[in-house]
């Protein structure tokens, strides 16, 4: 089964950020050989999110890679009034991090690899702390976790089958 969140980057603008890049070195018998690896992060800034590694030779190329491999790893996250619906925690290995929404006007409290991937998704205002692993790979995945968990109101709903009224009084 198809994830729902998943969306299509054909007829979307995304607009690129870069999170990391990382040189390489690999001893050989024949001298150093670097090569180099980046993590980007793409979205629209209404909703839609994805991330990419990519390795290359020269940075130019690893940075393209990473370009091509996050547009084939978009999600859709509900976006209400910038900010978020409710507090979620995502993990992805070492890395932890717990994202709340915040009221209007506080802007993106988030550290490096985390506020990259919350700017893309569009968030004004949020509340997010990283634990355990600050290695940007995993920060942004753990991001994304916690993001790919949100879900607004409507869909809520739809799953219980009830109405929206239900929903917020019980």
């Amino acid at each position: 089964m198809a994830n729902p969140k998943q969306v299509r980057s054909t007829d979307i603008e995304l607009i690129d950020k870069l999170v990391t890049i990382n040189r390489v070195t690999k001893v050989t018998k024949g001298g150093r050989t670097f090569s180099f690896s980046a993590i980007v992060v793409v979205g629209n800034e209404n909703g839609v999110v994805g991330h990419g590694l990519g390795k290359a030779k020269e940075v130019t190329s690893a940075i393209a890679k990473a370009i091509d491999d996050a547009k084939k790893n978009l999600i859709k996250v509900p976006v209400i009034k910038g900010t978020i619906p409710h507090s979620q925690y995502g993990k992805y290995a070492g890395a932890k991090v717990l994202i709340k929404p915040a009221s209007s006007g506080t802007g993106v409290i988030a550290g490096g690899a985390m506020r990259a991937v919350l700017e893309s998704v569009g968030v004004k205002d949020v509340l997010a702390k990283s634990q355990g692993s600050s290695n940007p790979h995993n920060v942004v995945k753990a991001t994304v976790d916690a993001l790919a968990q949100l879900r607004d109101a409507a869909s809520v709903a739809r799953q219980r089958g009830v109405t929206m009224d239900k929903v917020f009084n019980g």
